[in-house]
């Protein structure tokens, strides 16, 4: 393919050569002399008090080096932290120790460490371990923790409940009361289990002599872990480095500080020696985040014409046996403030009660958040449509937040940036066929077949910023992001990143940036990411943040290096830099271009030095710190078409159409993988997925054979396409593309679902929608 300009090019993604070819670097492939492998004992009881341990026949066994209870790190490691402290909630943060010290609180749960010369040996070693336990009663379901008389966790969170946050916008006692339509759901956003491709691990390294420890993990942000390992350790942050290159995807569960990074780099110390840890696949489905795990009871108020009024959401979310790292603010900021998605509904009101259970603990999972505020909206248009024999696109329609009104302030205080909803819901009808596909259904319904068609138009609030905004709402870091760019004396670049993709792509698409910005061969532009001694200080990869935001950085610095390229190619061509023009990688005189330098001839000149100006140091590279003043507001219009059997309850996926808006696209190829993807898990929570406890805290979808990860096989083919409004709060005009798919998906597959399932008098089914669930459901209403 011959690229002219590489924005916008469908570029093939340069990192997957090494990674589709098993040469990629991760953690696991990291080997250090006198490595010692660690392996972690973990509660097989959801709630109970430790009596006794009796570590001997562990020590005892050949190749164990040590054993470690809660009680011998109590003073090498402060508890687990929680990095999201939000303001005016009544938040209760317990202390929560790597590893227990006299009670355990949810199955997977730390109670002792081995450490020995192989993971063999260690697993042979944890399995000698034992453990008396004390067995206390335990609750898995939030609004029975809440009840009275329900098992207590800790005793410092009275009820269970460690935060209720409030946002309320308008009165929504008024809008209920004026309301000549009124709808009231309980709706369940069911638990789900990340699963990325590799499992979480840490190889933690501590020079003695020097007092630094090195320490290779699976993190999204490995300066953010940076600074909380000091914080847990008590080492200085300058004696940290921490290196996180290939990470086999996150999906949010590689953002949080767990305890098994913390052990390994305590353990580290007190034996002077490397400590290995990776978890088995179901150690991560027991001991890294779930995602989701919320109980709504919503309000819809309306008028008789479909013009909604306002909406009200109580919502119950578990945040498992602790508080983890971005945990409260999942359910609270990144929940309540998109209540109101692409409509005009004046009225918003919500209250979040955030309860700890015996169960794995919640965090940042895809969309984090919005998926939830999208699925309970999506469902209640689709529940007053029906009730108002509307047609679920022109109720949307008539809501819309019109495009002429933006930048549009929402009731809850967000500055939409742009959007032209009505453009992606037009162009996902035409490529849906939607007048031909109603009188299908139709047709169809009348040969006992039953096709759906479901809805999702949404919005979405990404690229996290700016850090004033995080500050109020009380997450412990900034939200900026840098990169620096380093121009070689032959003009190749070396950009660092404070960034850190795990699989979106950006060692490609960073590249294009620089690539158009400096007019240098896209094969010169190295992208570093991921190692704290290498690249300055970055905020991570997480809520599609990394281009809108790193990207959005990078791009500034490069225009800092091209400035000082062109002052000294001025003075080298005697003219002023403002009788400059640059294109296409060149530098030349208006109106004279052959009086010109190459930016590579620039570059050399800017290392040699022996005719700058006098006020130019040598040498060309910038720095950048980008902290934008608005986040990005990606949306769109996904349409799912289903036929449901309903002797078997089958669902089976004929046609999912996705039109998005994710303003300027570097590369078309990388966003529809993104897409793809995230429909993908959305689709999968709809009518797959689901994380399952028994009444006691045992997991009962703990491995791959229960729990159900979507295969290629059981999804449909996916048409997607764009419309294009750009961004103002960045200078390439994107706005992120990593969670659109997620976000839409789940209601627009519901939504198709129950629309087929209509002629039954169905109105609703709690996710999954599986056929026994849906069989069910029919003969309920057959009888």
């Amino acid at each position: 393919m011959v690229v002219t300009k590489m924005f916008g090019a469908a570029v093939k993604r340069r990192e997957d050569p090494r990674l589709i070819t098993g040469r990629g670097n991760f953690t696991d492939h990291i080997q250090l002399a006198g490595t010692l492998v660690m392996a972690i004992k973990r509660s097989p009881h959801a709630h109970a008090r430790i009596v006794r341990i009796d570590t001997s026949k562990a020590r005892a066994m050949r190749g164990v080096v040590a054993v470690y209870t809660g009680q011998d790190l109590v003073d090498k490691l402060a508890p687990v932290p929680c990095a999201w402290l939000v303001p005016d909630s009544d938040l209760k943060v317990p202390p929560y120790r790597a590893v227990a010290v006299d009670k355990v609180r949810y199955v997977g749960d730390a109670v002792a460490v081995v450490v020995a010369t192989d993971r063999y040996i260690a697993q042979d070693a944890v399995d000698a371990i034992e453990v008396e336990y004390e067995p206390l009663p335990a609750v898995v379901d939030q609004e029975k923790a809440l009840e009275p008389g329900a098992p207590q966790l800790y005793d410092e969170v009275p009820n269970n409940l460690a935060f209720h946050w409030k946002l309320h916008a308008g009165d929504f006692d008024a809008a209920w009361d004026a309301a000549e339509v009124r709808i009231s759901r309980r709706l369940v956003n069911h638990r789900l289990i990340p699963t990325a491709m590799e499992p979480r691990g840490a190889l933690a390294a501590y020079n003695p002599g020097t007092g630094e420890l090195t320490i290779w993990c699976t993190s999204q942000n490995p300066h953010v872990h940076r600074l909380l390992l000091s914080s847990v350790t008590g080492l200085p942050e300058t004696h940290i480095r921490v290196i996180a290159t290939d990470v086999g995807g996150g999906f949010g569960s590689k953002i949080p500080m767990y305890a098994g990074e913390m052990i390994a780099a305590a353990i580290s110390k007190d034996l002077g020696r490397p400590i290995k840890w990776i978890e088995t696949r179901q150690e991560n489905y027991v001991a890294t985040i779930h995602g989701r795990d919320q109980i709504q009871y919503v309000d819809i108020a309306a008028r008789r014409d479909g013009t909604i009024t306002g909406v009200r959401v109580r919502a119950y979310a578990s945040m498992g046996a602790y508080l983890s790292t971005a945990a409260p603010g999942v359910p609270t900021w990144l929940f309540g403030l998109m209540l109101q998605g692409p409509y005009a509904i004046p009225v918003v009101h919500c209250d979040v009660y955030g309860v700890l259970t015996n169960t794995t603990p919640t965090d940042a999972y895809r969309g984090a958040g919005r998926p939830e505020a999208t699925y309970l909206l999506e469902r209640m248009i689709d529940l007053l449509a029906r009730e108002l024999g509307m047609d679920p696109a022109e109720i949307r329609r008539k809501n819309f937040i019109p495009k002429d009104q933006f930048p549009y302030t929402t009731p809850t205080g967000l500055e939409y940036d742009s959007g032209d909803y009505e453009a992606t819901l037009d162009r996902a009808l035409e490529l849906v066929d939607y007048q031909n596909l109603r009188r299908e259904q139709e047709e169809l319904r009348k040969q006992g077949r039953y096709i759906g068609i479901g809805f999702s138009t949404y919005v979405e609030v990404c690229g996290l910023a700016p850090s004033q905004a995080a500050g109020a709402m009380g997450f412990q870091g900034g939200l900026w992001e840098s990169a620096t760019v380093r121009v070689h004396p032959t003009g190749k670049v070396t950009v660092f990143t404070g960034s850190n993709p795990h699989g979106q792509g950006e060692e490609t698409t960073f590249a294009q940036l620089v690539a158009d910005e400096l007019g240098v061969p896209f094969e010169d532009v190295e992208i570093v990411h991921g190692d704290t001694e290498m690249v300055p200080f970055g905020m991570g990869t997480y809520g599609s943040r990394s281009t809108a935001v790193g990207g959005a950085a990078l791009v500034y610095a490069c225009r800092k290096v091209k400035e000082k390229a062109q002052r000294i190619a001025a003075h080298l061509l005697e003219v002023s830099p403002d009788d400059l023009v640059f294109e296409n990688g060149r530098f030349f005189v208006k109106g004279a271009p052959d009086r010109g330098m190459t930016f590579q001839e620039v570059a050399l000149q800017a290392y040699l030095a022996w005719k700058l100006p006098r006020d130019i140091e040598p040498g060309l590279e910038a720095t950048h710190f980008f902290d934008p003043v608005n986040n990005t507001f990606p949306f769109g219009c996904h349409i799912c078409v289903v036929e449901v059997d309903p002797e078997t309850g089958k669902v089976q996926f004929r046609q999912y159409v996705a039109v998005d808006d994710v303003g300027n696209v570097i590369n078309p190829m990388i966003v529809d993988g993104q897409v793809h993807g995230g429909i993908t898990q959305g689709l999968a929570q709809a009518v797959y997925e689901f994380a399952a406890y028994d009444e006691n805290g045992q997991l009962l979808t703990g491995s791959l054979m229960d729990y159900a990860v979507p295969k290629a096989s059981m999804l449909p083919s996916f048409t997607v396409d764009r419309t294009v409004t750009p961004t103002p709060v960045n200078p390439m005009g994107v706005k992120g593309a990593g969670e659109t798919g997620t976000i839409a998906s789940t209601p627009a597959v519901v939504n198709a679902v129950i629309d087929a399932l209509a002629p039954f008098g169905i109105d609703h089914i709690d996710m999954p929608l599986t056929p026994e669930r849906i069989w069910r459901a029919i003969r309920e209403r057959s009888r």
